[in-house]
């Protein structure tokens, strides 16, 4: 099973967009679920397991 989340805390303020990661995260690590996100959240990418970046069309790791 797997989550595409485009932009999940993009509209949250900072307390929320903690509790909205901690819960995917939640969901990733101990329900077994993969997950994509995409994001320009700075803070939520630098916590990610894996990270990919995207920089004019190039798909570049971390």
């Amino acid at each position: 099973m797997g989550l595409l989340a485009d932009e999940p805390t993009g509209n949250l303020d900072h307390r929320n967009a903690d509790e909205a990661f901690a819960l995917l995260q939640h969901l990733v690590r101990e329900g077994g679920l993969a997950a994509l996100i995409a994001t320009h959240n700075l803070d939520i990418a630098r916590r990610m397991d894996r990270k990919l970046t995207i920089d004019e069309g190039v798909v570049k790791p971390g």
